[in-house]
């Protein structure tokens, strides 16, 4: 399975797709995420993505507060959240950077906003997964879909994938544990795998909600085709998502680490063309031991195995002990098949 956002394939056989949220660490300033879009481009993220938060379209005002932060959600929306305007100056930056603006609507009408916005693929909040009449709006646009899937069961997660399926969504169900951070036993990258399996017409990848890139590294090597992680400019700023992002240096360490990665994944036994100069000198040729004489048959005592390689390998020593020697030979020197019969 595999779709495009952009001109950028994703899934198959493309390399990881890498997204830079950059969520509410803007602080809803302009100057702020356009410098967040810029850094992600310079670190090789493939996409960086911004949330479009309307507060009374999307929540009560006395909606629970999380355990991650001080300050009521409805009330930092309300006064951090980016306007419409401003998400199309960060787009136009972003596209002058080129690097591919994605944006998460958090209710109908931002979704209906984010369209205008001439987007090229929808990311859906693991809050939102279960929302299926939103999705189904959303579907409407005929764009990709990538949709988190933390606190969902199976259950849950094949409602909607049945759903987008059934209507045609190009789909990336992302592998996603909602806490902020997780607890490394509750990230369970042992579902990818199996997400693979269950889903099959569906793109499989990883939002990552530790402040580190191991599970992230680990995600890769599971065969995440699409990985997520947020981003913040100074990790020593608070923030609802401070606890749960990477700086910039670290985004750059993620890419080259997943490009390594993907690199290494392949699966040929052979002998690479940079190891025939090393086999030359790292494997063992038989030589001798010991002086033998021309007619003397070749014992294991006479001989045995040193480097290099350029002779007769010495996997073969059992079938050269009890040949007798053609010609005498000097003690510490490389048997040829010429000396023996």
């Amino acid at each position: 399975m595999e779709f495009k956002i952009g001109d950028r394939g994703v899934g198959g056989e493309n390399p990881c797709f890498v997204i830079a949220e950059a969520c509410d660490n803007h602080f809803g300033s302009t100057e702020r995420a356009i410098e967040m879009a810029r850094l992600a481009k310079l670190a090789g993220a493939d996409c960086v993505k911004f949330q479009h938060h309307l507060a009374d379209e999307e929540m009560l005002p006395d909606v629970p507060m999380s355990d991650n932060f001080d300050m009521p959600l409805y009330e930092f929306l309300k006064q951090y959240a980016l306007t419409l305007e401003q998400h199309r100056q960060i787009k136009a930056a972003c596209d002058d950077f080129g690097i591919t603006y994605l944006c998460t609507p958090f209710s109908r009408t931002a979704a209906d906003e984010v369209e205008t916005l001439g987007v090229s693929a929808y990311k859906i909040g693991s809050g939102e997964m279960t929302d299926l009449p939103t999705l189904k709006h959303i579907s409407k646009f005929g764009k990709p879909m990538l949709v988190s899937t933390g606190m969902s069961t199976f259950e849950e997660i094949d409602r909607t994938y049945e759903l987008l399926v059934d209507l045609n969504v190009e789909l990336c169900l992302l592998n996603c544990v909602s806490e902020y951070p997780p607890d490394y036993e509750d990230v369970n990258l042992g579902l990818i795998p199996i997400m693979k399996e269950r889903y099959k017409d569906a793109v499989i990848g990883h939002s990552d909600h530790t402040p580190d890139l191991y599970t992230s590294f680990g995600a890769v090597t599971l065969g995440a085709a699409v990985v997520e992680k947020h981003v913040i400019l100074d990790k020593r700023e608070p923030g609802p998502d401070q606890s749960v992002s990477i700086d910039f240096t670290e985004l750059s360490s993620l890419v080259d680490g997943i490009r390594k990665i993907q690199a290494g994944m392949g699966a040929s036994r052979k002998v690479n063309e940079k190891e025939s100069a090393i086999r030359d000198w790292a494997l063992r040729s038989l030589v001798t031991t010991r002086p033998i004489a021309k007619g003397d048959e070749i014992t294991a005592q006479s001989i045995w195995s040193k480097r290099p390689g350029t002779g007769i390998p010495a996997s073969e020593m059992d079938s050269v002990i009890g040949k007798v020697a053609t010609r005498d030979l000097e003690s510490n020197v490389m048997l040829a098949r010429e000396d023996f019969e």
